[in-house]
Order: C-alpha cells, then sequence, then structure tokens
C-alpha cells in the first residue's frame, strides 16, 4: 500500500508566489535559462539552474554551481521570501490550460515505495541525467522540484479536494503561457487523516513525469541512510516531493516524430512500404489528426496522409500495441533505419503542446517526413507499469508542466 505524507513545505510568502514559480529545470538549456532569469531574481530557475550565476566560462556541472544554489535557497528562507508551514499538511495544486482543470494533492512519497514498486514506472533513467539532480538535491539538502504521480481515482479523496476548492485559494495566479495555477492548504486533521488512510488503500501509483528527477531523489534518499546507520525512517530523506492526480484528471497529448531522411528511399518508394503497414484514409494539403487508436497523420512531401493501421500490426500487448511501438516497430526501424531512437540523430520528438505547424515548418526545413500520434492514453500508460514494461522512447508528453519553487520539501533532517 502506499504511503503518502504530508509535510511541511518551505512555499513563497503570499505575493510572490507569481515571481518564484518557474518551469522545470529541463525545459531550458543554459542559454535560455540565462534569458528567463535576467531581470527576475526570485525565479526559482535561478535556484534550480545556478549555473545562470556564473559566465560562460563556468561549467555546469562545477562545484561552485552547486554550492551557489544551496546559498540562493536558504537566503530565500532567512530573509523570508519562503515560509514553513507549522505542522505537516496536504496542499492542493491546481492548474488550468484552456479550461481544462486538473488538481493533484501535493505531499511527500516514500522512497521504500519506489524500490519495492508500489511506486511503478514505465521509463528507464540515464545516470548521467541522474548524477545533476543527485548533486543538486544533496547539496542544497532539499528536494526543489516535485515528482509528478498519478493515481486511480478514488472517490474520498475526490470528496476532499471538491469540499477544500471551495475555501479562497492561498495562491491564484497566471503565468506567462496561459496557465493558471492555485494552490490550498489541507489543515483540518480530520482531512489529512483521510487523505492518508486512502492512499493506504491504494495498491500502486504510477509515475507519470518526472523519472529522473524521482530516480535522482531516492537515490540521495538512500546515501543518507547509508550516512545514518540508525535512521528509523520518519527522517525526512526517506521521502520524496511529489504532486499526485487521479487518473480521471490528466491529459496526454501527442508526442510526434520527424525524421530527417527516408533512408535512401524516394518518397515514391517510401509510401509503397508504408502503405504495406497502414492503410489511407484521406490524403489533403492541411492535416487531419488522428482520431482513434491506431491513427497517424503523415506529411511527406507537401502531402498529409491520415493513416490506419492495419488489423494485423493491432496486437494486444502493453506495448508493441501502442501506436508509437506499431509506428517503431514496422515503419521507423524496418523502412527507415531507425533501431534505436534514443540515440539515432536522424530522428527528432516533438511534443503536441508545439503543434502541427512546428511539423509542417521542420518538413519545410530540415526533414522528410513527419508523423502526428494519437495520444497514448493514462490507461496504456497504467498497462506497461502493472507488467513491469518500459514505453518507447517519448511516448507521453504531459501538459500542463508542474512549476517549481511553489514547494520545497527539507530533507536536511
Amino acid at each position: 500500500m502506499a504511503c503518502i505524507r504530508p509535510f511541511k513545505a518551505y512555499r513563497p510568502a503570499v505575493g510572490l508566489e507569481d515571481k518564484i514559480a518557474a518551469l522545470p529545470y529541463d525545459v531550458y538549456n543554459r542559454e535560455e535559462a540565462v534569458e528567463v532569469v535576467k531581470g527576475n531574481p526570485l525565479s526559482f530557475l535561478n535556484i534550480d539552474r545556478a549555473e545562470t550565476q556564473f559566465d560562460a566560462s563556468v561549467d555546469t556541472y562545477a562545484d561552485c554551481v552547486y554550492d551557489k544554489a544551496h546559498e540562493l535557497l536558504w537566503n530565500m528562507v532567512r530573509d523570508g521570501k519562503f515560509v514553513q508551514e507549522e505542522k505537516e499538511i496536504y496542499y492542493l495544486y491546481e492548474l488550468t490550460m484552456d479550461s481544462r482543470v486538473q488538481t493533484g494533492i501535493v505531499a511527500c512519497a516514500s522512497v521504500d515505495d519506489y524500490m519495492n514498486q508500489v511506486i511503478k514506472k514505465h521509463e528507464n533513467t540515464r545516470a548521467d541525467k541522474e548524477l545533476d539532480r543527485i548533486r543538486h538535491v544533496e547539496t542544497c539538502e532539499a528536494q526543489t522540484g516535485p515528482i509528478f504521480l498519478a493515481y486511480r481515482a478514488n472517490d474520498v479523496l475526490r470528496e476532499i479536494i471538491a469540499k477544500t476548492k471551495k475555501n479562497p485559494a492561498l495562491y491564484d495566479f497566471t503565468s506567462e503561457d496561459a496557465i493558471t495555477h492555485r494552490v490550498w492548504c489541507v489543515t483540518e486533521d480530520a482531512d489529512i487523516k483521510s487523505i492518508q488512510e486512502s492512499f493506504d488503500k491504494i495498491e500502486q501509483i504510477y509515475i507519470a513525469d518526472g523519472h529522473h528527477r524521482c530516480a535522482s531523489a531516492v537515490k540521495v534518499g538512500l546515501r543518507k541512510r547509508e550516512q545514518n546507520p540508525n535512521y528509523t525512517g520518519t527522517e525526512e530523506f526517506n521521502y520524496f516531493l511529489s504532486v499526485l492526480f487521479a487518473d480521471e484528471e490528466l491529459m496526454i497529448m501527442d508526442y510526434n516524430r520527424v525524421v530527417k531522411d527516408l533512408n535512401g528511399l524516394s518518397e515514391e518508394e517510401f509510401l509503397t512500404g508504408v502503405e504495406k503497414i497502414y492503410d489511407v484514409v484521406s490524403k489533403a494539403d492541411t492535416c487531419t489528426k488522428p482520431q482513434a487508436k491506431g491513427q497517424v497523420s503523415m506529411l511527406l512531401g507537401n502531402q498529409w496522409y491520415l493513416l490506419q493501421a492495419k488489423a494485423e500490426y493491432m496486437v494486444e500487448h502493453p506495448v508493441d500495441g501502442l501506436d508509437v511501438a506499431v509506428l517503431q516497430n514496422n515503419v521507423l526501424a524496418p523502412i527507415l533505419g531507425i533501431e534505436d531512437p534514443k540515440t539515432d540523430k536522424r530522428i527528432d520528438f516533438v511534443g503536441g503542446i508545439r503543434g502541427i505547424a512546428e511539423l509542417e515548418k521542420r518538413v519545410q526545413t530540415d526533414c522528410k517526413v513527419a508523423f502526428a500520434m494519437y495520444p497514448t492514453s493514462i490507461g496504456e500508460l497504467f498497462g506497461v507499469a502493472d507488467a513491469n514494461l518500459l514505453m518507447p522512447p517519448k511516448s507521453t508528453w504531459f501538459e500542463p508542466k508542474l512549476r517549481s519553487g511553489l514547494f520545497i520539501h527539507d530533507i536536511s533532517k
């Protein structure tokens, strides 16, 4: 059963939340991060990407960068820009994008639950990508970016969320990307107890987004256990900062593919190969987006094709039955020669938030073909994780993104 516990967050002093909250650290490259923090000393990106405080001659992963992150964070706490709750509570975090609302419970999840696969993953992680966040968490002695978790909807939790949201919000602001963020504190002891007991009865929690942040937080917790062999399990380092959403709250967007060449084939030869796997439903100058599982929209030259996978390729398997896997296994690998999409530089991935126009732009500039996918469902994600399998790379794109800096989990104790 899942151990999802309340905690005493450090959070922005009221009135500073819109200035502090920032998109996740990995949304930006170094140059972009430098531009974002210019003129905004309160942006949490200053802490998440502390290399922005140095000139380009300083390595992104230098010791002084992590030391600066620690300094900036705890100076903001000392100066009252972050405040801490007096008791352990839960929080609600609501995000509204294009009139669509999703509300999560902010809490701390258990390192042991991750190790015992109560918290299930659907992606592999890379040690080199984990290392930066391990050093950031260890040096700051705090988790600063929440892990995006999902659970199957629960009536008790649904009712507490609805009741709490009738109260005035602690924070209520709209960020530059037009996402509205609202936060409430769950302070009533009875509600805190009910939330904890409800999660105690939930058998599986799923990582929706943030696999590397999660693995890094867990590894820091395990290191601290080694450094504290008499640990009791109640120390803060045994838990990691999370926001948990019911499956019914979530939207997964399409994660699309563009390929830079046709592997030596002409457009006609490539299309002939594709038509062995997919039926052409329609052709047009403009895109008809996929409307159902098994459909893919393909841009080849100046022509859009709406494709439907032939029945024999629609397999009943948690991974191989995914639309992204059908495309990879039957078109990208055997026809275009892209055997490993994680490492092949001929393929690129375009999040659905960028729209069809981005795919058209890429085909007009540096690519030969684009594929607009039907989104992977949350049920498919759960199915892969429950089977202890892994999705192909870039299978899911979650929007909106959780902001960093609204909740800080102190793991120094």
